[in-house]
């Protein structure tokens, strides 16, 4: 991916005459990273979709009322996070994703056609599939998109020490769970 100018990019979101050609190098430049993000979710290439294609839309509605306070990416990535919540609850029929009311069932990333993964990938996704959301999203983030406590702190607004004793919480249980199945 491209490195973009995010504030030369928000000033052409907000000028009607450059507002398309922005979209679309904003969505080009982020689309990737968010629909991985949605997909750590969901574990699902369709719903995925959808809520990618729900998130930029969002976006789209309400660019004019972004004000900068954070960067571009963070303020769409929150859009997706609360998209892929939004449709869960929706879809599960819930009302909490709190820690131990949603977990996903260990096959539903396995019946994902787009999945080709081996062995040891279909016993990891299995592992990530019991984590409580907030533990495997943290996780995702860290183990997946290789990204710093610092910005996935500013990106969930998660103390650091918080962070990183889920992310350290969620390697027990996925060693515990790989071992079992040996």
């Amino acid at each position: 991916m491209a490195k973009i100018d995010e504030q030369d990019i928000i000033l052409r979101l907000k000028n009607p005459s450059t507002r398309r050609r922005a979209f679309e190098v904003m969505v080009n430049a982020y689309s990737r990273r968010l629909y991985w993000h949605i997909h750590h979710i969901l574990q699902n290439h369709d719903d995925t979709d959808d809520v990618l294609q729900n998130t930029f839309l969002k976006a789209w509605n309400a660019i004019e009322h972004f004000k900068g306070e954070s960067a571009l990416y963070t303020w769409l990535y929150r859009i997706a996070q609360n998209e892929a919540i939004t449709y869960i609850k929706q879809r599960r029929n819930i009302d909490s994703l709190d820690d131990e009311d949603f977990i996903l069932t260990p096959t539903s990333f396995i019946a994902d056609d787009h999945f080709d993964g081996d062995q040891a990938q279909e016993t990891l996704m299995q592992a990530i599939s019991t984590l409580p959301p907030k533990q495997r999203q943290v996780f995702c983030m860290k183990y997946f998109e290789e990204q710093k406590y610092e910005d996935i702190s500013n990106l969930v607004g998660t103390s650091i020490g918080a962070l990183k004793a889920s992310y350290h919480i969620a390697v027990e249980k996925i060693t515990k769970f790989i071992k079992q199945k040996e």
